[in-house]
């Protein structure tokens, strides 16, 4: 069974930063994608950053310029750098594998992060 464990969540004030961590239990070299979501209460969850195999990168347009998303493969950890953070960041957040090759897709628990104002 695949997992993956997300680590780095926890409260911050507005401003500060905090960084994601989501280890995979398989080898992540041959995923199409890894990415990070988050969903707060009462709404829909959202892409926050992506990044494909080939290193291309898309964050939605809420944290351009204050998070960053990295993957290590030969740790089979995606990452996320999340600074400047504000009160509306605060949502769980979950990574996501893809593999295009059988439409493979794989979701962590979920981390908590919650931004004070």
């Amino acid at each position: 069974q695949v997992q993956l464990v997300e680590s780095g969540g926890g409260l911050v004030q507005a401003g500060g930063s905090l960084r994601l961590s989501c280890a995979a239990s398989i080898s992540v070299i041959s995923a199409n994608t890894m990415g990070w979501y988050r969903q707060a209460p009462g709404k829909q969850r959202e892409l926050v950053a992506s990044i494909t195999r080939g290193g291309n990168i898309n964050y939605a347009d809420s944290v351009k310029g204050r998070f960053t998303i990295s993957r290590d493969n030969a740790k089979n950890t995606v990452y996320l750098q999340m600074n400047s953070l504000k009160p509306e960041d605060t949502a769980v957040y979950y990574c996501n594998l893809y593999f295009m090759i059988g439409g493979r897709q794989y979701w962590g628990q979920g981390t908590q992060v919650t931004v004070s104002s």
